[in-house]
């Protein structure tokens, strides 16, 4: 299969609608940091409203995306995306309110439309033939790589240039537009799937791959949260934060296109723990090289390597779940990266109180290492299970095999070339 197969007017449709939904989550983290800058401890506080942000996102999308029905799919995002809407509009409206203030709508601008991303893949991959369902994962990497690399400089050009609240008022507008969006997709995106064991407990058999899903966003909270304290302590200006995002961004985009070019040989977990290794020392050069240009060349490579290893736990989350659980597992995976990023800007909040950013990174690589070696353990554990004829959860019984395994085999079109 190539990249061809995926290209539909619904599909443009389906891009459309992405873009207002997820355009404000990328923006949300840098613009809440931009928000408070300026007050007394304000890059701690920033990174607090981001891990506000996080927990509420944690605890929407799995709950919302497990009540996700396929019959009625539409309805349910509409409303999660303008409550999500209403949540931005908030944090842009009253920029001078109590940090308690702010975090209660930072938590609602996450909740409420957490479940949107479990929802638009599964319905995205309804609207491509079968045979293209990997090809539509890697297009869905790309242009949430697009909408990263845009984003970051957006914030710093809007916060900087015009006011800090902008940024956060842009974003209720563009998730608006997402609900809009909406009435040009199919309300449904087919019948209720049905599994052998119960949701929850089918869900469950896939931990090993959340918990890898979590490492993979844990450096990009490091680099959004941390990078413009550490270019202040560099005696760099600080709206280079934004260009230097965007740059990891483009490099994202880059490494999502070439790794749907070809069949790459080996696991996929072992494919997450090398990409996630090299991800991790590239921030930490970020941290140690004092100019500039080399911070860019090494964010653009780990964008590279940090976008394929998120799209290896996409593809093996779908070669583990059965059909009907793929949106509620793809909301719990969201879920989980969540957690990562969370854990990140809480940990960076906390740390750039007492240490200096560069140091601040370097706690919060050896974090991802942990969560990536643990990831990698579960999943070799789990398989040797599987392996010897034990249970799952449920999860492996219900579910049948991906594009991902076939691709992994040499028979599948998973990573068909262009």
């Amino acid at each position: 299969m190539t990249y061809r197969d995926v290209a539909s007017k619904q599909v443009l449709a389906w891009i459309g609608t992405a873009v207002g939904a997820r355009m404000p989550v990328a923006m949300a983290p840098l613009a809440l940091v931009f928000l408070v800058r300026e007050r007394p401890g304000g890059y701690s506080l920033g990174a607090l409203l981001a891990a506000a942000y996080a927990l509420g996102e944690i605890v929407g999308a799995p709950v919302l995306g497990m009540r996700l029905r396929p019959e009625r799919a539409r309805a349910q995002l509409t409303v999660g995306l303008a409550v999500g809407a209403a949540g931005f509009a908030g944090l842009g409206g009253f920029p001078a309110a109590p940090p308690a203030v702010l975090a209660a709508f930072a938590c609602v601008a996450g909740a409420a439309p957490a479940a949107a991303t479990g929802g638009l893949r599964t319905l995205l991959i309804r609207l491509v033939p079968e045979r293209a369902a990997a090809q539509a994962l890697s297009v869905e990497s790309i242009l949430t790589a697009a909408v990263w690399a845009v984003s970051p400089a957006a914030v710093a050009g809007l916060a900087l240039g015009v006011a800090p609240a902008v940024p956060l008022r842009l974003a209720a507008v563009l998730m608006a537009s997402a609900v809009v969006g909406l009435r040009f997709l199919p309300a449904a995106w087919g019948p209720a799937g049905r599994t052998a064991a119960p949701l929850v407990r089918v869900l469950a058999g896939a931990w090993p791959v959340y918990i890898t899903g979590a490492a993979s966003l844990t450096l990009l909270g490091l680099s959004e949260l941390v990078l413009p304290a550490l270019l202040e302590q560099r005696g760099v200006d600080v709206g280079w934060s934004g260009p230097l995002l965007t740059g990891m961004a483009v490099g994202g985009g880059l490494g999502a296109f070439l790794h749907g070019l070809r069949t790459w040989p080996g696991l996929l977990r072992t494919h997450s723990m090398l990409l996630m290794t090299g991800t991790a020392l590239c921030v930490t050069l970020a941290a140690l090289i004092p100019h500039p240009a080399g911070i860019a060349a090494v964010l653009v490579v780990g964008g590279v390597l940090q976008s394929a290893a998120m799209l290896t736990r996409n593809l093996s989350l779908r070669e583990v779940l059965p059909p009907g659980a793929l949106a509620a597992g793809y909301s719990v995976m969201y879920a989980a990266a969540g957690v990562g990023y969370a854990a990140t800007g809480s940990l960076a909040g906390a740390l750039l109180r007492v240490v200096a950013p560069s140091t601040a990174v370097l706690a919060g690589v050896g974090v991802t290492l942990l969560l990536s070696a643990l990831g990698w353990w579960s999943e070799v554990w789990r398989a040797g299970r599987s392996a010897r004829g034990v249970g799952t959860d449920g999860a492996v019984a219900g579910a049948r095999p991906g594009p991902e395994g076939a691709a992994i085999r040499g028979r599948g079109d998973a990573e068909g070339r262009l």
